[in-house]
């Protein structure tokens, strides 16, 4: 099978496949006569594996090593299993990371006033730590504030 078809029937671009090649996921391609690249139904399912974990967040290096488990046949599940584990610990604290950035970037929207005026607390947040942003979000709240009523 040639890298258009296998492209097709595993969904993986022909660039990513000769990546995936070079870096050792899949075995290097046999050539046919003409000296184009040749692959077996085998690479085609290889591919597809590396795809849905990568569709799953796994690092090259961990797609290396369930594919390592996928191809030995005395594996432990419990190997698989631990690496499975890992991998969720890692998205769960990607995905915190993330919700913190959002709240973040919420906070620094919600100082924001959104009218004529030059001053943007976003802009002021951005190139502070970030445990300094709140002091922003205090600073915009005495902006708002009117002269009149504003405490002396």
């Amino acid at each position: 099978m040639n890298i258009g078809k296998v492209s097709k029937a595993s969904g993986v671009t022909a660039k990513m496949i000769r990546y995936y090649e070079q870096i050792g996921l899949i075995p290097a391609a046999g050539r046919n006569n003409a000296g184009y690249r040749s692959y077996s139904v085998n690479d085609v399912e290889r591919l597809k594996f590396i795809k849905r974990s990568r569709e799953l967040g796994f690092s090259v290096a961990e797609i290396s090593d369930l594919l390592d488990l996928w191809n030995n046949r005395s594996r432990q599940s419990a190997d698989v299993k631990r690496l499975a584990q890992g991998h969720i610990e890692k998205l769960e604290e990607r995905i915190n990371d993330l919700q913190q950035m959002a709240n973040t970037l919420k906070d620094l929207i919600d100082c924001c006033a959104g009218d004529n005026r030059p001053d943007c607390p976003i802009l002021e947040g951005l190139q502070e730590p970030h445990n300094e942003i709140k002091d922003v979000h205090h600073h915009n709240d005495l902006l708002s504030v009117s002269p009149l009523t504003r405490k002396k």
